[in-house]
């Protein structure tokens, strides 16, 4: 591949120089390339990354995350206060009109949350309004929230998009014809591209450029249209050992910071050789995880000590996880299951493959013989949730808030209920979750999400491996764009 990229730089360094002219002569969107394909824009039903992102970019919620706390700040809204331990009471911002001209106010709000709620429209993250008890509109700028439980995310789920009143229930619009309250308004949606203009109103100050959201699959092509000048942005789109080739190109430039994500391997905890914690200690004793960062990762990522990466506000320093395949060995021996032939899920893509070779090589020292299994999304998922799978390579993109983990490792979120596809079921896990959903001062669910990555080290619940960086590879007129912690694209909005 590095071959392939000087190459490509050989090839058009002359006579294809980055250029921001489209070929009628105007202005060239700024086109950022991803991997796949969006599966829809409504934002009631996205939930692919490629579609969360692109849905962000066009709707706007009451609250945002900061890009690089990930602590929620006004959007939509102008401030807030909590009038008791179960009500929130929100200003509405009285500067802000949808892009169709149509005025936002309180009732918009409150048919939103309605909408995520209601079974007849289905949304894939009515689990986020269900502490909702009740959405009341005071006037047309105050909204009054109020919870049926305790439930201390609800800032931060308010990030939810708000839709226009009329609208908020309508069936599925996949094409992004929903007005919206973002940055950007969806003027074209085709195969393999999504175009995107600015909005002459929203919650942001209207952007300096066009944007198409470019589907390539073939990292080699995504190198190609980069080199030519044909394309502006990816992020998280080449492997980490390709970077070096593509900051020395003319042109290009390439940046990174700390994810808020986790890459994690997952066993099936109720079943087999797995069910027993010290099977999956020594799994997790015999992962080379600092090596595979510095090397297959090329540096672009962090050996993890713990689920919640470092730069979460809810992080707790504890002792890096020990690389000791003699102890692994040992404790195999005593659970007696050696030799222990396994079967690993893991994605088709080339670096994911490479990595999951990697970790049977590992293995492989200890007794434990891994057989890789590369499978396209749709069908890991489907085995995942249907419990056919013993071990798998997964990642958490976006821990953007602790209670996130409730859906991986609650006992009430096990399939088809939710996605706790390790099928655990501890006691003392759930209390701490249940907890942490319920405490709102931070310092004391600080000291709750600590317990619980204490308890799911010590019997191994979930195995973490490492939290990788953001990566952007950026044209120069694209080159002051950086990803939010989270790797969303909001910053796209600000380039002038």
């Amino acid at each position: 591949m590095t071959a392939l990229l000087a190459v490509g730089a050989s090839l058009f360094g002359a006579a294809c120089t980055p250029s921001s002219r489209a070929k009628d002569g105007g202005e060239r969107p700024i086109e950022l390339l991803v991997p796949t394909d969006a599966e829809t824009l409504d934002p009631r039903h996205a939930t692919d990354a490629v579609a969360l992102r692109a849905s962000r970019l066009v709707h706007a919620g009451l609250v945002r995350l900061d890009p690089s706390t990930l602590e929620p700040v006004p959007y939509l809204a102008r401030a807030w206060r909590w009038s008791d331990e179960r009500t929130l009471v929100v200003e509405l911002r009285d500067d802000v009109r949808f892009h169709s001209g149509a005025s936002f106010d309180a009732r918009d709000v409150v048919a939103t949350i309605r909408a995520f709620k209601s079974p007849e429209v289905g949304s894939r993250h009515a689990r986020v309004v269900d502490a909702i008890g009740e959405t009341t509109a005071r006037g047309d700028h105050e909204v009054v929230i109020t919870l049926q439980r305790a439930h201390a995310t609800l800032l931060t789920d308010l990030e939810l998009p708000i839709l226009r009143a009329d609208e908020a229930a309508s069936p599925p619009r996949p094409d992004g014809s929903l007005d919206g309250l973002g940055p950007f308004v969806v003027a074209s949606r085709e195969p393999g591209a999504i175009g995107l203009v600015p909005a002459k109103s929203g919650a942001l100050p209207s952007p300096a450029h066009s944007v198409t959201i470019r589907t390539v699959h073939d990292e080699n092509a995504r190198a190609l249209r980069m080199h030519a000048g044909r394309a502006d942005l990816v992020v998280n789109g080449f492997s980490p050992t390709l970077l070096p080739a593509l900051a020395d190109a003319p042109g290009l430039e390439v940046s990174t910071r700390p994810g808020a994500n986790l890459t994690y391997m997952l066993a099936r905890t109720d079943r087999g050789p797995l069910a027993d914690v010290r099977v999956r200690k020594a799994i997790a004793l015999a992962i080379d995880r600092a090596r595979i960062a510095k090397t297959l990762l090329a540096g672009h990522a962090s050996a993890a000590s713990t689920l919640l990466p470092p730069t979460h506000w809810a992080h707790t320093d504890a002792e890096p996880l020990a690389h000791d395949p003699a102890a692994a060995q040992r404790a195999l021996a005593e659970a007696g299951v050696l030799p222990l032939r396994l079967t690993l899920l893991t994605s088709t893509d080339r670096l994911r493959g490479t990595i999951a070779r990697q970790i049977a090589q590992d293995l492989s020292g200890i007794g434990v013989f891994l057989e890789v299994i590369p499978l396209e999304l749709g069908t890991m998922i489907a085995r995942l949730g249907a419990g056919d799978f013993e071990l798998a390579t997964l990642q958490m993109p976006e821990v953007t808030e602790p209670n996130v983990l409730r859906v991986f490792l609650h006992s009430s979120s096990v399939p088809p209920a939710g996605v706790n596809r390790g099928r655990v079921r501890d006691a003392d896990l759930d209390r701490l979750l249940d907890n942490g959903a319920e405490e709102r001062a931070p310092e004391a669910r600080r000291a709750i999400y600590a317990s619980l990555e204490r308890l799911v080290r010590d019997r191994a619940l979930l195995i973490p491996l490492w939290h990788e960086d953001h990566i952007a590879v950026a044209s120069t007129r694209a080159a002051a764009f950086r990803p939010s912690a989270e790797g969303r694209w909001l910053d796209l909005a600000t380039l002038r």
